[in-house]
């Protein structure tokens, strides 16, 4: 089960491949630039050679183009990341509701042991086993998270400095992902421990020993959520994954904030039209 959700680290790539921050060594064309051993576990041979980025010539508007396995990025109907407002589609207001058919979530996070990776795109948190959330009747294990300057999701057109996605996986592979937006703020010592061992070079990995990270800190206990359906907001944009995006946003310091635009900065993708989709807010007492 462990082999598994280590293979599962790519296409969990709702991490948005990114401008390297000025100072920071470019990701050397897809040729010259080792991907990393976990990442490369997943991705075909075909999904391997694929070079994409958040620049002009590979960058979200091209992602399409780059690969008939990519086609969702430019055809689907069900993006992400979206506007959490009330949108307008197809010449009409589209209704956020609250409390419609209500999804029961409960989140069981412990204290884990943790490894960081420089992905080239992002820096991803990976995790022991144990960490889970029920959606309904379902149990989806935590795999990683990892980040995104600026927000990818915005609110009412606005971005957040920064978001964090935990991303999470059944066994049958589907996807859940809970989203939390931060903004800037006082000091947050929960991300202290992540913070001082931020690996800075492409593929540059590092362990956090001696020291557990506490999820429930890193996650709003008493926030709702929107809910929507969407999609992987990378390459190959694979529909069908379950947003729970948080009502209220975590808060890191400008320097704390600083600290992570001076490796990645730009690494999201622009919002995606709604659509017919219904965007749903899940009232705070829908975590036990």
């Amino acid at each position: 089960m462990r082999n598994f959700f280590l293979a599962l680290t790519t296409v969990l790539l709702t991490v948005a491949c990114s401008d390297r921050a000025p100072g920071h060594a470019d990701p050397a064309p897809a040729t010259d630039h080792a991907e990393p051993a976990a990442e490369d576990s997943h991705e075909s041979d075909t999904e391997h050679a694929i070079y994409w980025d958040y620049g002009d010539a590979a960058g979200p508007t091209k992602w399409g183009t780059l690969s008939p396995d990519f086609a969702l990025c430019d055809e689907g109907r069900q993006q992400s990341p979206i506007d959490l407002s009330v949108a307008v589609a197809n010449d009409k207001e589209v209704e956020v509701r609250r409390n419609f058919q209500p999804v029961k979530v409960h989140i069981s996070y412990q204290e884990s042991t943790v490894s960081l990776l420089d992905n080239g795109h992002t820096i991803q948190v990976s995790f022991d086993e144990g960490n889970t959330i029920d959606v309904g009747n379902k149990k989806f294990a935590l795999v990683q998270y990892h980040f995104h300057a600026p927000s990818e999701h915005t609110m009412d057109g606005k971005h957040f400095p920064m978001e964090v996605h935990f991303v999470h996986t059944t066994e049958s592979e589907e996807l859940a992902v809970v989203g939390v937006l931060i903004e800037q703020g006082e000091h947050n010592a929960a991300f202290d421990p992540v913070w001082g061992i931020l690996p800075r070079e492409p593929g540059e990995s590092r362990v956090l020993e001696g020291q557990d990270v506490d999820l429930d800190a890193l996650v709003p206990q008493s926030s709702g959520a929107f809910r929507y359906e969407g999609s992987l907001t990378t390459p190959p944009c694979s529909e069908g994954v379950r947003w729970f995006v948080r009502l209220e946003p975590i808060a890191l310091s400008a320097g704390q904030i600083a600290t992570f635009t001076g490796i990645f900065n730009n690494n999201n993708r622009p919002v995606q039209p709604r659509n017919d989709r219904e965007l749903v807010i899940d009232t705070p007492t829908y975590i036990e």
